[in-house]
């Protein structure tokens, strides 16, 4: 039994766990408010204050957001070296320079350097937290110790995304006239603040934990990536599940700048990306349960269905503004703008899709492993994140700059049109009468990544009719 759990009588699970699991999801809550606040405005903050265009910004993210996803598999090992709590307590120390400095000091050179900090950092926190709570709860209330973990990451998802418009844009402090006029880099300050309370949490209150055993030497986290990879058929699906999550990544990809220029500063980009987890969190149990007996490459299959009509809906928004003009009514007097209208519902449409998805591709994924090798190639499965992101983000500033260009790029007389259209709902300029066109592409990979899926069962699935005659002729 891990050393601090509380046990709990056989006949009835509890919620107790010792305090270091708590201290650590609240760590992790100040780390995911910080990545999730930093990484909606990142692409807009590459762009409007650091200078990359959009190609060269979407390439930036791609490495950023995709290599985060592949470091965990090697800083794993470095962790159980050093300690949990030396581990966490580097992390959190770069997470905070890097955050600091990426908004400090918004100049090519130096904001490549702090995201290289943020992406190594933020690299320890992962396996470090997952096997704390591992390791501080025993087999019959894991499933418990993750589920309060999953919601923390979700509430400080949330709570990033939400904060980073008021800094954005600026806010009036509550009971006063005063208006606090801020910034994108403030965004990156708010970070470095998360970080540094996660920090002093973790230097106060969180108590080394027996490590071992949580992850591989850095050798074998090589060795085992090298062979999956060399597995055609477990490479396969995960590229192919891949087209969903790139599709989905443009929430913090192409949707914040994709607002911004058709709408104006007055948008929130950042408060629509929280409705893709507040879908899951409402549904992921009631669809889990109703697809329980679906085989699992079927109920993959409907969210890859799914997928492509969140995209065709986020396209069919200048249809809607044809017919509505620049305000759509909901309720009452409440009314919004077709482009947040459209792009609200293919949100919507996209967590839907990951309910029906997220759940059943392990399961799926470990069928593909060779027996007896279903645990190293399930630690594996993030590459399907790694490739997802590297893609669609990279994709995603060579669509932005051909369909909606950044608007201080256009000749200034087209420049002041935008001004006035997205001040007061008027034309925009003709270099933004195709931005829509954006979201056939993704539809298109959308509908690629169902296809290949359907293509993928029926060659395996002769594969495998294969082998079991050969085995019965054997």
């Amino acid at each position: 039994m891990p050393d601090g759990f509380i046990e709990q009588p056989k006949e009835k699970l509890g919620w107790r766990f010792p305090r270091t699991f708590w201290f650590a999801n609240g760590a992790e809550l100040f780390e995911r408010a910080a990545y999730y606040g930093m990484a909606i405005a990142l692409v807009v903050y590459l762009t409007r204050r650091v200078g990359f265009s959009d190609v060269h910004a979407g390439y930036v993210a791609a490495c950023f957001s995709s290599v985060l996803y592949l470091l965990p598999t090697f800083t794993g090992a470095m962790a159980d070296k050093i300690g949990f709590r030396r581990a966490l307590m580097l992390a959190f120390t770069l997470l905070s320079i890097g955050y600091f400095t990426l908004g400090a000091f918004p100049n090519k050179p130096m904001v490549l350097v702090s995201l290289a900090v943020i992406m190594f950092g933020g690299s320890i926190v992962k396996p470090v937290i997952s096997g704390t709570v591992a390791k501080s709860s025993d087999e019959a209330h894991r499933a418990r110790a993750f589920s309060i973990f999953y919601q923390v990451v979700n509430i400080g998802s949330f709570l990033g995304k939400t904060v980073a418009k008021p800094l954005r844009t600026g806010f009036t402090v509550p009971y006063t006239t005063l208006k606090l006029e801020l910034g994108l880099e403030y965004i990156n300050f708010y970070a470095a603040t998360m970080a540094l309370c996660a920090l002093v949490l973790v230097a106060l209150f969180y108590r080394d934990l027996d490590s071992e055993g949580t992850s591989k030497t850095f050798d074998d986290a090589l060795a085992g990536l090298v062979k999956v990879l060399g597995n055609f058929r477990f490479l396969a699906l995960i590229l192919i599940v891949g087209g969903f999550w790139a599709i989905q990544g443009q929430l913090y990809a192409t949707v914040p700048k994709y607002m911004l220029r058709l709408q104006g500063e007055g948008a929130s980009p950042e408060w629509l990306a929280n409705i893709n987890p507040l879908v899951v969190v409402l549904l992921v149990v009631p669809i889990t349960h109703l697809v329980r007996k679906v085989k699992a490459e079927n109920s993959i299959g409907i969210g890859l269905f799914i997928i492509p009509f969140t995209a065709l809906v986020i396209a069919a928004s200048p249809m809607v503004q044809a017919a509505t003009g620049a305000s759509v009514r909901i309720v009452g007097d409440f009314s919004v703008h077709p482009v947040t209208l459209m792009i609200a519902i293919g949100i919507g449409l996209q967590g839907l899709a990951e309910c029906f998805l997220s759940p059943k591709f392990l399961e799926y994924a470990s069928k593909q492993a060779p027996k007896g090798e279903e645990g190293l190639y399930l630690g594996y499965q993030h590459l399907t994140t790694f490739f997802a992101w590297a893609f669609g983000y990279a994709i995603s500033g060579h669509l932005l700059d051909r369909w909606c260009p950044n608007p201080k790029e256009l000749p200034p007389e087209v420049y002041a049109q935008w001004q006035t259209a997205t001040t007061t709902g008027g034309t925009l300029p003709e270099a933004y009468a195709h931005a829509h066109y954006i979201w056939y592409v993704f539809a298109a990979i959308g509908a690629a990544a169902f296809l290949a899926l359907l293509v993928f069962k029926f060659v395996t699935g002769v594969i495998e009719r294969r082998r079991g005659l050969d085995g019965a002729a054997g």
